[in-house]
């Protein structure tokens, strides 16, 4: 499989912020109230700013709003002016996305502030296997139809579910539906089922609320509180190591950047020492064993392969697992070809594989001093530590 072959799925998240939020009591509307030290909409986008499997993020906002995001800046974010209602101001955004080779589209109301890293993957999940999905938990308590505060009947719960956002669509057949939905839909299945999109559902979560109430702000910040104390309890680090030789060529793939080179660098896949070194990082922070075990070199199919295949798998296995990658080092162990000029290129390719800042990502050089194999020039080494934090 070589890497010309490989076609990279983006997948967008959409988050609805123009609401005004009028039953969250007074005050600024709720996604700009402050929730456990920072704001709700803040919380919200860093669920999906983090998440590896996300490679845009459109905030849709009033346009009133403005100044709330002014000070916001992450190479994946981007926003968009809504409208007077939800369907509108998802239209807004997904017209934004239109023409920009998005691929899949997750819908988030900004007001989930608690969302988790395993909704959001197991809604991306569904996706490679259906046009749409959506997390969701199943009616569990007895239910009454009432009127003038009196009960009159009951209501049979087979069958209901409790709707939950991210939903997730392929990102065209959305775009389709709002396009020929006259407006006034509770949310996007009620849209997509109106253009005869089948919607699957996925496991939802108790704790993906959303603030409605003025007593809903003391639950999400309750979850929120328990959340990052977990976090501070669950740290992972994972070293990696790898090797190649050279052998004929005239360039050398690092850390994802062609490199020009007098020679090449010798494997079953395209050798990318660096990249493959990050890669049993992560897979060490695990314990997940290495590449090998993964995609095992007896295997033809990854021959000549390109590493990213390696690195996106082992970043969705970090997700899949609820943690998320707080930062990564990579050191490359050789005489030449000389790291530094090209180091800013290699540093914001692994960020933009991994989903991360590329501050989160350092990749640097170091030579052995003409000692052993890289001294002679034989091959280039490398060197990487991942730290993982459960999300």
């Amino acid at each position: 499989m070589a890497k010309s072959a490989v076609k990279t799925t983006i997948t967008a998240a959409l988050i609805v912020a123009a609401g005004r939020g009028t039953r969250a009591g007074d005050g600024a509307p709720k996604q700009w109230r402050a929730l456990h030290g920072q704001r709700v909409a803040d919380w919200t986008l860093a669920a999906f700013l983090e998440h590896s499997g996300i490679d845009r993020v459109i905030l849709v906002i009033h346009p009133d709003d403005a100044g709330m995001v002014s000070g916001m800046r992450h190479p994946k974010l981007s926003t968009a002016i809504g409208g007077a209602t939800r369907d509108q101001s998802v239209r807004n955004g997904l017209e934004s996305l239109a023409d920009q080779g998005i691929d899949r589209v997750l819908v988030h109301d900004v007001a989930r502030p608690c969302v988790s890293a395993r909704v959001i993957s197991d809604v991306i999940e569904a996706l490679q296997h259906v046009a749409g999905a959506a997390p969701a938990l199943p009616v569990n308590d007895a239910l009454w139809r009432g009127a003038a505060g009196t009960v009159t009947g009951m209501q049979d719960r087979s069958g209901l579910w409790r709707a939950q956002t991210p939903q997730g669509f392929q990102f065209g057949a959305l775009l389709a539906a709002h396009r020929a939905h006259p407006g006034g839909a509770a949310d996007d299945v009620e849209v997509a089922r109106a253009a005869g999109i089948e919607v699957a559902i996925v496991a939802g979560d108790e704790d993906n609320l959303k603030i409605t109430q003025p007593s809903d702000f003391a639950r999400a910040e309750a979850i929120l509180n328990n959340r990052m104390e977990s976090r501070q309890m669950d740290v992972r680090l994972g070293n990696g190591y790898d090797v190649h030789r050279f052998g004929p060529g005239d360039h050398v793939m690092l850390c994802g950047v062609a490199v020009p080179h007098g020679r090449g660098l010798q494997g079953h896949s395209d050798a990318d020492v660096g990249m493959h070194a990050v890669t049993d990082a992560l897979y060490g922070a695990l314990a997940e064993g290495d590449i090998g075990r993964h995609f095992p070199p007896s295997d033809p199919q990854w021959k000549g392969a390109a590493s990213e295949i390696f690195l996106r798998h082992a970043v969705a296995l970090v997700a899949e697992k609820g943690f998320k990658i707080s930062n990564v080092d990579c050191t490359l162990v050789c005489e030449h070809p000389k790291v530094g000029p090209h180091a800013a290129a290699m540093q914001a390719e692994m960020a933009r594989i991994m989903g991360l800042s590329p501050d989160r990502v350092s990749v640097k050089a170091t030579t052995s001093e003409r000692l052993g194999f890289t001294g002679r020039e034989e091959g280039i080494a490398a060197l990487a530590t991942a730290t993982l934090v459960k999300s």
